[in-house]
């Protein structure tokens, strides 16, 4: 019997936050040791920070007290206050995979929702990419909205992270 290819759904949730897109995109592309997850970490020793290479090519990456870097992914759009587009190199125990081979992606748009507010919409898609363990990864990100992620970029953008 052939192997079916499963295709699992995309994952995707929001925040509206006081704030326009550019400082958004800045707060998110420019701090993101101000709203990343502290569990979120591939690095072996503690983390010492994180940062987004600008521009498509660009790695977004973290690094360790002895100064170790890991990459997460590298850039595949970069819109300043439009959208964010980035392969997502995790297996589907949590660790770091070496190339895009095998990588998801991840879609950040910032949408105007008036004169003072931003939807900040984060999209985990291409899920299948991981292979064999893809849908462990699917359930552990499908909750509500907005979850851990966004939860924490809102609060820094209402502290003023950026400022």
């Amino acid at each position: 019997m052939p192997e079916q290819t499963q295709t699992l759904p995309d994952v995707r949730k929001s925040v509206t936050v006081a704030a326009t897109p550019d400082h958004c995109f800045k707060v998110f592309t420019e701090r993101p040791a101000q709203w990343w997850p502290p569990s979120h970490i591939l690095v072996r020793k503690e983390r010492a920070g994180l940062a987004f290479e600008p521009g498509v090519g660009g790695r977004y990456f973290e690094w360790d007290v002895e100064g170790n870097e890991v990459p997460w992914g590298r850039v595949l759009e970069w819109v300043p206050g439009r959208r964010l587009a980035m392969t997502w190199r995790i297996d589907p125990n949590w660790q770091s995979i070496p190339t895009d081979e095998g990588a998801s992606e991840i879609e950040v748009d910032f949408e105007t929702v008036d004169e003072g507010h931003t939807r900040v919409s984060l999209a985990h898609v291409k899920l299948h990419q991981h292979g064999p363990g893809a849908e462990r990864i699917f359930r552990a990100l499908d909750g509500p909205s907005p979850g851990e992620t966004l939860e924490r970029f809102a609060r820094a953008v209402a502290d003023g992270a950026a400022a």
